[in-house]
């Protein structure tokens, strides 16, 4: 999997995202993703969101993911 397929998953599901991925070696990724359709929800909600873009590709393409979110200042 490549960065710019994830980040177009993401950005696809959360039109206003700022996405910054970095490829950390293999599969694995740590990605930031600030948006506006954070606001009000915890961060496990805000996860979830992230994880849901993902389409199920967490333990087959994508083998870990650390991420942060937030919402704009």
């Amino acid at each position: 999997m490549k960065v710019n397929e994830i980040n177009y998953l993401i950005k696809q599901a959360i039109p206003d995202a700022c996405v910054s991925i970095k490829n950390l070696h293999d599969n694995n990724y740590s990605c930031y993703v600030e948006s506006s359709a954070f606001e009000g929800k915890s961060r496990v909600q805000q996860h979830q969101i992230v994880y849901n873009a993902l389409r199920g590709l967490l333990g087959k393409d994508i083998h870990a993911l650390t991420m942060q979110t937030a919402t704009p200042k």
